[in-house]
């Protein structure tokens, strides 16, 4: 429990209530060209940032808690460090040290996955393949392989989830080559390991927030049943399905398993998922990872008819809810992040309304709370979901920013809340699409609902900050990382970037009702500099009246 904040004498109040509004994946472009915010006609958006102050805030690497400043952020890690004022080490960076320092493989979990194996059974590997470094890397996976190996294990079977978003949309061939070659190098001496099955992230197994159930079961069938179209090899698959859907991309290439001949010259799959075998998930995010989960572990599981469920020993690459305990097994701890702004409104009696649609409705509750289930008081916290559509993106580019924005400001002219935090998809889920013309729509249709919200505000007397968790939007064109061009398509045509930027993310802060409690001369200089999405908390508290708890990362405002 923490203790109640401290009120700042020196602020004089606001009748309305402070409005944190997260653009998610919406930065600062570096290039010009692919920069869809710019490219956008956000008019609400700079009239707000022309008369209040503004700066830009880091929001990838280390100032999330990744290892280097060559990572991309993400929205787990953002809302992270938004919600609870400081940098923990994430995902990642844990994974990564624990497998450099052994513990991983001396642990428990990892014990209990190898020893059933190693005389028979099979060891199966399902995870993100590719080195993107957001839900998963590559070298990991590679790690573990080499550790099995070591240690006796003689059957490895490898299911893949083509990326295309947090990497190069195309880019499956450049991850699956080497890792062929990788695999052939390690089957020596009796130990035999295969790719077995796989497709892209958003046709198989990768859903979320129970968005799309169907997504996974395509997925369950693949893996563990063997069921789906057979190929020889994966780089077959990948290249029949470019074949014969022109212009798709990795993330949505269909599900493939990969069959050789037995007895009688009949296909069987090469690695089918059975009683007595081990299972890892080795995607380290959690969002992503909770249902294919959910379908291993749970008795009582009615999303999907399994047709049989394997008696295996499955862990995850780590705990993906820490309140709930899933998975039962995990081969890395996940940080334990304590002292949330959450928790502290929540002892300061401060009324909270989180919302957003279904796509990020767990980044403003669960990962904003410090990878927490449930509220921190009952009474004092609501929590809205707008059910999000089960579209391609591209074909709703506004998404539920409308809806999202009516709910909003209902709540904020009603007074009942002290806060409201919100987050608009548009930027990051449209932006992974790949496609400019419905980037550009989702920012212009994203910028109606802030100047909406924007008014309301200014009605009651309270206080906006718009900011976001990462970049992404704004970098929707592959350049050449030394001169900077936009790299092309054989057509002439600019090759689409899909996954995250290492672009900053805005800071403004409108404040209608200001009284000269902190400097607010519109325009850079008015706020701290430097700073990164961690100072979100601090503001924000600073913004309620009260001073930020001790060891929280500095405020934006100069206080």
């Amino acid at each position: 429990m923490v203790e109640a904040l401290k009120k700042n004498p020196a602020w004089k109040g606001r009748k309305g209530p402070v409005v944190l509004v997260i653009m998610d994946g919406v930065g600062y472009g570096k290039y010009k060209e692919g920069d869809a915010v710019a490219d956008s006609k956000m008019d609400h958006l700079e009239a707000l940032k022309a008369k209040s102050p503004h700066t830009k805030l880091k929001a990838h690497g280390k100032a999330v808690g990744l290892p280097s400043d060559e990572d991309m952020g993400n929205s787990e890690v953002g809302h992270n460090a938004m919600g609870c004022g400081r940098v923990f080490n994430q995902g990642a960076a844990l994974v990564s040290q624990s497998i450099a320092s052994g513990a991983m493989f001396a642990g428990h979990a990892w014990k209990e996955i190898t020893a059933g194996v190693k005389d028979r059974g099979t060891l199966h590997f399902i995870g993100l393949f590719s080195d993107g470094n957001v839900h998963s890397h590559l070298d990991h996976l590679k790690a573990m392989i080499k550790q099995a190996k070591a240690e006796g294990v003689k059957k490895v079977r490898i299911h893949v989830l083509f990326d295309g978003r947090d990497v190069g949309e195309t880019s499956a061939l450049e991850y699956l080559d080497p890792f062929e070659a990788f695999l052939k190098d390690q089957n020596t001496g009796g130990f035999d390991a295969k790719i077995a099955s796989g497709g892209g992230r958003m046709w198989i197994t990768m859903d979320r927030y129970g968005a799309n159930w169907p997504q996974v079961e395509r997925g369950w069938k693949v893996h563990v049943l063997g069921e789906g179209r057979q190929f020889a090899s994966a780089r077959e698959a990948v290249e029949t399905y470019r074949k014969e859907i022109p212009g798709i991309i990795d993330q949505d290439l269909k599900e493939f398993v990969i069959a050789e001949k037995g007895e009688g010259g009949k296909l069987f799959p090469v690695g089918t998922i059975e009683d007595g075998d081990a299972v890892v998930y080795f995607n380290f995010r959690g969002d992503r990872a909770l249902e294919i989960t959910a379908a291993f572990e749970e008795d009582a599981f009615d999303k999907f008819d399994r047709k049989r469920r394997p008696k295996v020993c499955y862990a995850g690459m780590m705990e993906y809810d820490g309140d709930t305990h899933v998975p039962k097994r995990y081969l890395v701890s996940p940080p334990s992040i304590d002292r949330t702004m959450g928790e502290y409104l929540a002892a300061t009696g401060v009324r909270t309304l989180a919302i957003s649609e279904t796509q990020k409705y767990g980044h403003v509750t669960y990962f904003f709370n410090g990878n927490r289930t449930g509220k921190f008081n009952e009474k004092l916290e609501d929590y809205i979901e707008i059910k999000s559509d089960i579209v391609p993106f591209e074909q709703r580019p506004w998404m539920k920013c409308a809806e999202i924005a009516d709910k909003v400001i209902e709540a904020v002219e009603s007074l009942k809340y002290d806060f409201i935090r919100l987050n608009f998809p548009n930027g990051d889920m449209v932006g992974h699409t790949g496609i400019y013309q419905a980037v550009v729509c989702s920012m212009e249709a994203m910028d109606i609902q802030i100047g909406r919200i924007a008014k309301a505000v200014e009605k009651t007397g309270g206080v906006m900050v718009i900011t976001a968790d990462h970049g992404n939007s704004d970098d929707m064109y592959e350049h050449d990382k030394k001169t900077g061009a936009v790299s092309l398509k054989s057509d002439g045509s600019p090759k689409a970037k899909t996954s995250h930027s290492l672009n900053p993310v805005p800071c403004i802060v409108y404040d209608p009702a200001w009284q000269g409690e902190y400097p607010a001369k519109p325009g850079e200089g008015s706020l701290n500099e430097g700073l990164g999405i961690s100072s979100i908390a601090a503001t924000c508290i600073q913004l309620l009246g009260y001073t930020p708890p001790e060891g929280y990362d500095t405020s934006a405002l100069k206080l």
